[in-house]
């Protein structure tokens, strides 16, 4: 892989978070919630995973002008996040999401895109220079779909690995999947992308949704199952299932995008899509025991020092 940052387009936000002793059913009031605000936004937290994780880091984004939008800046700039291509729409705010977290770290959220949606292809035709010089492009689905056919377009011409995180779950064209290195997806997102209803997926049926996926053009998917695992389909190979580590979840709002960033950091590295993604559900499963997006996603100091109290092996030399 060649050198050069990891340059992540997306979302960014602020995260209201009320964690609660459980979620309301429809029309329910619960009360003794304990209310808190973070930063967080897909883009956001995947740029702050990959920075956290020692990788040289640009995001490319768009924020309001109000006094949220310096908040999201700073934090971004705080971690390590090159900040310089982070847009400014002069009409609407910067997104927000509403999110409530329950005992057990499940969690229902509400979001606002704002400024997200204002994001466009011609702000980033002016970035195509750091575009092309990355070493992997991070991809999620908060922000127009012009913008990210346009990156797509823009990575496979310049033949930069791009990951896409196929959420919020949609249908995509065969097109735009070939244009991408590696897929991952949750499996109610996994299960849209493949034309099926969601659900939760038995060993067989997630199988079969891979092996669908990767026929239609991306070079590997990686099925994230949460407190099952992983399950890997490359192009050329088989499936492998990736275990999760065991933990006590508190709040998973940000652990795909632990997984994300920190998947991006190791094949940034030179590691094989397998150990890739061991590296990145250790990074998620630490992330799901603290409260918080962008809080919870470890340094690459705080995540040795933790897998090793737990007696884990260092997934990463």
């Amino acid at each position: 892989m060649k050198p050069g940052p990891i340059a992540v387009v997306g979302s960014v936000n602020t995260d209201f978070v009320l964690q609660a002793p459980r979620l309301p059913h429809p029309g329910e009031t619960v009360t003794d919630a304990r209310f808190r605000v973070f930063s967080g936004g897909k883009g956001a937290n995947q740029a702050v995973a990959a920075a956290r994780l020692g990788a040289p880091t640009i995001f490319i984004g768009k924020v309001g002008r109000e006094g949220l939008a310096e908040r999201l800046r700073a934090n971004l700039r705080a971690a390590g996040v090159d900040v310089a291509r982070l847009f400014r729409d002069p009409v609407v705010p910067s997104g927000i999401a509403f999110v409530i977290t329950d005992a057990n770290g499940q969690n229902a959220i509400v979001v606002s895109p704002g400024a997200n949606r204002r994001l466009t292809a011609a702000e980033l035709r002016r970035c195509r220079h750091d575009l092309a010089r990355a070493a992997v492009i991070l991809l999620q689905l908060e922000i127009p779909f012009a913008v990210v056919s346009y990156v797509a377009r823009l990575a496979a011409r310049h033949r930069v690995p791009l990951i896409l995180d196929a959420a919020p779950a949609r249908r995509l064209s065969r097109t735009l999947l070939r244009k991408i290195a590696i897929l991952t997806a949750n499996e109610t997102e996994a299960c849209v992308l493949a034309g099926m209803k969601p659900a939760m997926l038995t060993r067989p049926a997630a199988e079969a949704v891979c092996r669908r996926l990767l026929a239609l053009g991306p070079q590997a998917v990686i099925l994230k199952m949460g407190a099952r695992g992983a399950l890997v389909a490359e192009r050329g190979g088989g499936l492998t299932s990736i275990p999760a580590l065991r933990v006590r979840a508190v709040d998973t709002t940000a652990a795909g995008d632990a997984f994300n960033g920190a998947l991006a950091v190791a094949l940034r590295e030179g590691k094989s899509v397998l150990e890739a993604t061991r590296f990145a559900s250790a990074a998620a499963a630490f992330s799901v025991t603290r409260p918080g997006a962008q809080p919870s996603l470890p340094t690459r100091v705080k995540l040795r020092h933790w897998l090793r109290a737990r007696g884990s092996r260092w997934p990463l030399a």
